[in-house]
């Protein structure tokens, strides 16, 4: 048998598959060790390659299982489209409100489902106790003083809760009602306001508890007409018998809106101090909203969208706040967001006293009810349009009639709105209820008077200011001038009687005296 067909070893099988311009030489003496080599090599690349491998494989198992997902529910006639389609499309249509606060690039469906896992993620990362050495404050259990406001019987049989500071109502020069802002009691008022400075104006100031506040009764079907109407209803009762200002903070302005347009021949004015309007005010521009809602917290969305879609769910968050039994801070329950300046303030004794005391009172009845009522009220079609407050002609009927007595009369073209002053205060820094609101409310009032704050916020112009109280009661009445001075009512009609019985008897006595000189 010849050479070439004698069979090859093994090392010259490997030679013959190298390609290289060397020679391939195998001594006997490393024959073990590239063995071993040559096995780890193998070992490690077989691993690389059965991971691609299993990568590969997944990868495409995805795809087959995605794409029969897609069948499965892009099929009309498919099982689940026919169970479930009706109903997540009703839910869809409910939910698409959400979507205006989406970029308008994004798919709703990718956006939104991306949003949920975050916000589950988000919410089971809460619930885990992460760190035993977390700091916790120690809370103030809430206290429940004995009653002791002054109360007044409606119409309707329900009492309303009021007090009153300054100078009494013979004598008061000017009178003030004071409706209060969420989470707050007639005990609000203007906060730190001294009594020196309301005897030095004359000024008399009237607050009470909204239905269900403090010791103030429940209305059964509360609206902004009924709101207003209590207020009038105080007024008569406490002899208010002259116009009175109506003045208001953040959400109490809500009710000054409402004095405004259903008991407008009643006031003598208005000043609103951080206004807060319906954030879906459908007079509010793209722009206006905007600049509005991208101020807030979440959260303070999160009750906002609530209070305007699904209610109910509030009962349940404030029994976790301000109905748990227990103080807590202004800025964690109401989720406000604060400036330094409002941050300082808080942090004051004096603020969070009051701010305790108040909260005590406004709680007492430890119902969620007339909170509920109060946001949604917020939140919810006015009954009419803050435009409608300003000061414009009537508008003439239409047809030829009309016009001919509008031609021919000379009296004056009747007005409609409110006639006299409105005041607005707004600090550059609140980030409560931000200056676009404010500037939303000067395009749509521009006959009210806006004084822009550059360095305060929400608080600081409003709570514990002496300096301020003394400026916006010059804003409003001017000049002080102290209380009414008494004057004693003389009847006349009792003067002249006595006059002419002093006369008659001067006649008889000189008579009488004549008389007796004849005698004599």
């Amino acid at each position: 048998m010849s050479k070439t067909d004698e069979p090859k070893t093994w090392k010259q099988e490997l030679a013959s598959l190298v390609d290289c311009t060397g020679t391939v030489n195998f001594d006997d003496e490393n024959d073990k060790g590239n063995a071993a080599l040559s096995s780890t090599v193998n070992v490690r690349e077989t691993i690389i390659e059965f991971a691609k491998g299993v990568g590969e494989m997944s990868v495409e198992l995805a795809k087959s299982f995605v794409g029969v997902v897609k069948q499965s529910l892009g099929d009309k006639d498919s099982f689940i489209v026919r169970k479930l389609g009706k109903p997540y499309g009703q839910i869809c249509d409910k939910l698409s409100f959400l979507n205006e606060y989406l970029p308008e690039d994004r798919n709703p469906l990718h956006s939104w489902t991306v949003i949920l896992s975050v916000f589950m993620v988000a919410f089971f990362a809460l619930r885990v106790n992460t760190s035993a050495d977390t700091f916790i404050p120690i809370l103030r259990k809430v206290h429940i003083h004995p009653p002791n406001a002054s109360l007044i019987l409606l119409p309707d049989h329900r009492h309303l809760a009021y007090h009153e500071q300054g100078v009494p109502a013979d004598i008061a020069r000017f009178t003030i009602i004071a409706p209060h802002s969420f989470l707050s009691s007639r005990l609000e008022g203007l906060p730190g306001l001294k009594t020196s400075l309301l005897e030095e104006f004359g000024v008399r100031l009237i607050t009470y508890d909204l239905p269900g506040f403090g010791e103030s009764d429940p209305h059964p079907h509360r609206n902004l007409e009924s709101s207003a109407l209590d207020m009038s209803h105080l007024a008569d009762a406490v002899g208010v018998n002259q116009k009175f200002w109506v003045t208001g903070h953040s959400g109490g302005c809500l009710h000054v809106w409402a004095a405004l347009r259903y008991i407008t021949d009643r006031l003598a004015g208005a000043a609103v101090f951080a206004p807060m309007v319906n954030p879906y005010d459908p007079s509010m521009t793209k722009e206006e909203r905007s600049r509005t809602w991208e101020k807030w917290k979440p959260t303070r969305k999160l009750m906002y969208i609530l209070a305007h879609r699904f209610p109910g769910f509030l009962r349940h968050m404030y029994s976790q706040s301000f109905l748990s039994g227990m103080h807590g801070h202004i800025d964690k329950w109401l989720s406000l967001s604060l400036g330094k300046r409002d941050r300082n303030l808080i942090e004051d004794s004096r603020f969070e006293d009051f701010w305790q005391r108040n909260v005590e009172e406004s709680i007492r009845q430890g119902n969620a009810k007339p909170f509920v009522e109060e946001a949604v009220l917020q939140v919810t079609d006015y009954g009419f349009n803050i435009a409608d407050l300003q000061t414009k002609k009537k508008r003439k009927g239409k047809g030829v009639l009309p016009w001919l007595k509008s031609m021919y009369s000379r009296a004056e073209e009747e007005l409609t709105g409110f006639l006299g002053p409105i005041y607005i205060w707004q600090g550059m820094d609140d980030r409560v209820v931000p200056p676009s609101v404010t500037s939303f409310l000067h395009r749509i009032l521009p006959g009210a008077t806006v004084h822009m704050l550059p360095n305060d916020g929400h608080f600081t112009y409003y709570y514990f200011c002496d300096e301020c109280h003394r400026q916006i009661f010059t804003t409003l009445f001017g000049t002080p001038q102290g209380p009414l001075q008494k004057t004693i009512a003389i009847d006349q009609s009792r003067i002249e009687e006595n006059t002419e019985g002093t006369d008659e008897a001067t006649v008889e006595d000189l008579a009488t005296n004549q008389n007796d000189t004849h005698h004599v």
